[in-house]
């Protein structure tokens, strides 16, 4: 590039110092990886130093200028005793209304990105004015800062001119490069295109185009690999929950991690922890994926959600590392045992009422030859499985609701069961047998069930060692009736079940009235999660009031994007989308937010539903659970809210 050109450039900039900053350093001290809020100046008075700036080396011995843009890595390593020098940041805009020659010239040249360091000729004059703007910036008086400007002008004009007296060429910075050094360095944060572009100081149209055709891939997608190969190194080599592991490569919310893990990855968490703690290393080397190149390693930085899975999965992200201790495996040892002692006294062949119930997914009674002890028969995605007719020691996971719908309660339960508002008094007793991560088999075994059920494909082969197992895979049972119907079947109420429905539709219906008359039918909902950085967005089946505001107050979503929210059910939105998928209404879950804080924020006070008070905020411990007893709450605790009940709700939240 030639001088002229860039000289033409800043003739035609207006040129604003930002400010300027003085250091001394003394060795043993050393800058890492400091990144420049601006374009700017660095200029060297005294001592040496190795400096780098994205990478490129430089050797800053006594007087030394520098020169980088916006975004660039400044690291500092002291070869003598002390280092001092000075930061000078501007900011440059060409006007919009020069000619189309030099705004084509400008966006080609990026002229007040580019990288250019020497050792001037004659330093001294260069310094003076530096050390003057230094001393006029600190008065911070509007004279003073006039004065800054000017000198600025000043030092570039000799910086320049030394610069083509010595056939300086400048650098132009690898964008890409850039943008790689940055999403290793802070993929645990929340990054997109603009706010990635914005730090680079480019165009986020640019930024895409480059980064696409160096890498190959979308920024996006690079962002999330990167974000799920650190997950799988955690997951192998360390003992951290799942929901550890997702906040620290960047997801606040356990349930969106598992979800984006699957499917980059190709298998869950879970499954993934279990199969490198058996020491399938082949797993780990062969599913890294090639889009995260070995070259850039030198950037990595090694700085509980729902547990319900998200519609059309098969199985969940629990129990996947369970590990049996030795006490464990004589325990499971015995359980064979025993188990091999009573099947060995069934009859083989069932009776035809059996064997035609087992067929329609129904149960029937069934003897045994030896003990006449009544079984049922229920059909599973495992196949039939013969179970006591009145089970008294239950384990139960995921459809925990549905029998404490039917005053059932279970003899044990995961943790995260204990702590639903909904009925945790109903539960006092009942025994914790962990997370849903990482359950114990060894407390499982201690309780000695006759039943356990459970949402987790998975886990069947484990279980069904210990007792008669039901796998019900998430999304298999659509709704409230097709889950209290089946559990009515499997446990013997059946009347039950018809009841606690015929109260629920009863009560669903009267909240739906009242929800229908107070709100205009065209009225669109959002339902939202708080995320620090992005925002989630869910469809019907997967908490967060989804199920209370679409299948229960048959409400509906904004018309752009409801295809989208119904068939993914999980959607990251960034600031800039935001409002793509802000409804009318906003049921938003957020354990630190306010609405006075959504009115204060530049993005959130832009949305209609923030302008008008139309957002109900409530706590994860409310939002989280999906199970019929929950979402009977939540819509008529939303239909409340709607009609005006609980106006006090929302800001109280």
């Amino acid at each position: 590039m030639e001088w002229n050109d860039l000289i033409k450039l800043w003739n035609h900039a207006s040129i604003k110092v930002l400010d300027i900053r003085h250091h001394k350093m003394k060795l043993g001290e050393k800058l890492h990886a400091y990144r420049l809020p601006a374009s700017g100046f660095l200029y060297t008075s005294r001592g040496s130093a190795k400096v780098s700036l994205d990478g490129q080396q430089h050797e800053a011995e006594r007087f030394h200028m520098l020169h980088g843009g916006k975004g660039m890595c400044l690291d500092i390593i002291l070869t003598e005793a002390e280092f001092e020098y000075y930061l000078i940041f501007y900011k440059a805009v060409i006007s919009l209304s020069c000619r189309q020659e030099i705004l084509s010239l400008a966006e080609r040249l990026s002229p007040f990105q580019l990288q250019y360091g020497f050792a001037p000729q004659y330093p001294v004059s260069l310094f003076h004015t530096v050390k003057a703007m230094a001393e006029e910036w600190q008065a911070a008086q509007p004279l003073e800062r006039l004065h800054v400007n000017a000198l600025f002008y000043q030092f570039v004009y000799e910086a320049f001119r030394q610069l083509q007296d010595q056939g300086i060429h400048t650098t132009k910075p690898e964008l890409a490069a850039q943008a790689l050094r940055y999403i290793h360095e802070h993929y645990k944060e929340p990054i997109t295109l603009d706010q990635l572009a914005q730090t680079l100081n480019y165009s986020a149209k640019n930024l895409s185009k480059v980064f696409k055709k160096e890498t190959g891939y979308s920024l996006i997608d690079y962002v999330i690999q990167v974000r799920i190969n650190n997950a799988k190194e955690l997951l192998a080599r360390t003992d951290a929950t799942i929901q550890e592991i997702a906040e620290s490569v960047g997801y606040s919310d356990r349930l969106y991690f598992t979800r984006v893990f699957k499917k980059y990855a190709g298998i869950s968490p879970g499954s993934y922890k279990e199969a490198s703690r058996r020491g399938a290393d082949r797993l780990y080397r062969s599913s890294r994926s090639s889009i995260v190149p070995s070259k850039l390693r030198r950037y990595n930085v090694y700085r509980h959600d729902n547990h319900y899975q998200y519609k059309g999965e098969n199985n969940l992200p629990m129990y996947k590392g369970l590990k049996l201790s030795m006490a464990a495996t004589l325990l499971f040892c015995f359980a064979l045992f025993m188990s091999a002692c009573s099947t060995g006294a069934l009859n083989a062949n069932s009776t035809t009422v059996e064997t035609q119930a087992a067929a329609k997914g129904e149960s029937a009674p069934s003897t045994t030859a030896g003990t006449q002890a009544q079984t049922r028969v229920i059909a599973t995605v495992k196949g039939d499985i013969e179970i006591p007719a009145k089970a008294e020691r239950i384990v139960v996971d995921l459809y925990l609701g549905s029998f404490i719908a039917l005053n059932v309660k279970p003899i044990g339960t995961p943790e995260l069961n204990l702590k639903n508002p909904y009925f945790a008094e109903a539960l006092a007793g009942v025994e914790n047998i962990g997370e849903y991560e990482s359950v114990s088999l060894e407390k499982v075994v201690d309780l000695q069930p006759d039943l356990i059920v459970t949402g987790n494909a998975e886990a069947y082969e484990q279980y069904s060692k210990i007792a008669p197992t039901i796998v019900v895979p998430f999304g298999e049972l659509k709704n409230a009736h097709e889950e209290l119907a089946f559990f009515g079947k499997v446990l013997g109420k059946e009347s039950e079940a018809k009841a606690w429905l015929a109260d629920y539709d009863k009560r669903i219906a009267a909240a739906k009235e009242k929800v229908e008359q107070a709100i205009p039918s065209e009225t669109t909902f959002s339902v939202m999660q708080d995320w620090g950085g992005n925002t989630g967005v869910f469809g019907d089946n997967f908490g967060r009031g989804g199920q209370a505001v679409y299948q229960a107050l048959g409400l509906k979503a904004p018309v752009e994007v409801s295809e989208q929210l119904m068939k993914e059910q999980i959607v990251e939105v960034s600031g800039e989308k935001l409002a793509d998928f802000a409804g009318d209404y906003i049921v938003l879950t957020s354990d630190a937010l306010t609405l006075a804080d959504l009115k204060a924020d530049p993005i959130w006070k832009m949305i209609d539903a923030v302008k008008n008070d139309r957002v109900y905020i409530w706590s994860k411990d409310r939002s989280w659970y999906f199970d019929p007893i929950a979402t009977l709450s939540q819509t008529e605790e939303l239909a409340a809210w709607l009609t005006g009940e609980k106006q006090e709700q929302s800001s109280a939240s």
